[in-house]
């Protein structure tokens, strides 16, 4: 008799899902990039590219023959305020991307880990801890490295500001979504964020879609699809077999993926100072997420 022979999948379930999360994580980094190969203003970009993804999610809910609608008419109020909060923080982010550089903008973006223990509390009606401010004091330093002059006319100034903005309106949605829009998962949640967001911004876009270029369409719908719809479902989808603890930890390599792909497709060379004060910030991000999870577990 024959022996059957037992094929065993070249990856595990979990490392399938670890796997599909970097990628994820990958082109979150990716869509910084889009800030400077787009020849359009930050709040157009955001327009065009949330209306894109959310057209995309759209139809992958429809194909998955999975729920449009919301369960309770409150939660379309929490969509909306979402939908606000998410087209600020967008629109802020390629400011910030456009105006410091993608290596520098994303550094001050990722300042939300920590700005979110500081927002938290308002909310819980609590107290931040020594810890936490001992961080700030540490992103706050890492923030200091990267500005150039203490000048609103200065564009990287600017920039650093308008990307700590997109991160404190980033960690002030991620609040929100865990509260009160908690019950949905990431690309049923999405839909409704961007499409609001694109409709909300829409009026006051200056290139009209008939006024696109070949060019301009292109990377929209690559921003759109393949760096914005596409890593939500992936990041959703490998939450499955893995932690939101691990999800979070990995998410901080985010500035690491975004300034290497800037380093090789744009030849933005990050300094020293800069190098430093990124790692001082991507730090205290990565031990805030930790720290977070930790707790959260011995919660549970």
């Amino acid at each position: 008799m024959m022996e059957k022979k037992i094929i065993t999948p070249i990856m595990r379930p979990e490392q399938q899902s670890l796997f599909l999360l970097h990628i994820a994580v990958l082109l979150f980094g990716g869509t910084a990039l889009f800030s400077k190969l787009i020849t359009l203003n930050a709040l157009d970009i955001t327009v065009y590219r949330t209306a894109i993804a959310g057209l995309t999610l759209f139809t992958l809910l429809l194909v998955q023959k999975k729920a449009i609608k919301l369960a309770q008419p409150r939660d379309y109020v929490t969509a909306l305020i979402l939908g606000i909060v998410v087209g600020l923080h967008w629109v802020t982010y390629f400011a910030g991307m456009q105006l410091a550089g993608v290596t520098i903008g994303i550094i001050a973006f990722f300042t939300y880990p920590v700005m979110t223990v500081f927002l938290e509390p308002i909310f819980a009606k609590s107290k931040p801890k020594i810890k936490d401010i001992i961080s700030a004091a540490v992103v706050l330093f890492g923030i200091y490295l990267l500005v150039p002059e203490a000048n609103l006319g200065n564009d990287v100034t600017l920039g650093i500001v308008s990307g700590v903005v997109s991160g404190a309106l980033f960690a002030l949605r991620n609040i929100l979504q865990k509260r009160y829009f908690a019950s949905y998962n990431g690309p049923h949640t999405m839909l409704y964020q961007t499409l609001i967001a694109a409709c909300l911004l829409a009026a006051f876009v200056d290139v009209k879609p008939n006024q696109l270029s070949s060019e301009h369409l292109h990377l929209l719908f690559l921003a759109g699809i393949v760096f914005t719809a596409l890593p939500h479902a992936l990041f959703a989808q490998s939450l499955l077999n893995l932690s939101a603890t691990t999800a979070g930890l990995i998410s901080c390599l985010q500035p690491l993926y975004g300034t290497v792909l800037a380093f090789m497709l744009l030849a933005e060379r990050p300094t020293l100072t800069t190098i430093i004060g990124g790692l001082l910030v991507v730090s205290a991000a990565f031990y805030e997420t930790w720290s977070i999870a930790r707790k959260s577990r011995r919660r549970g």
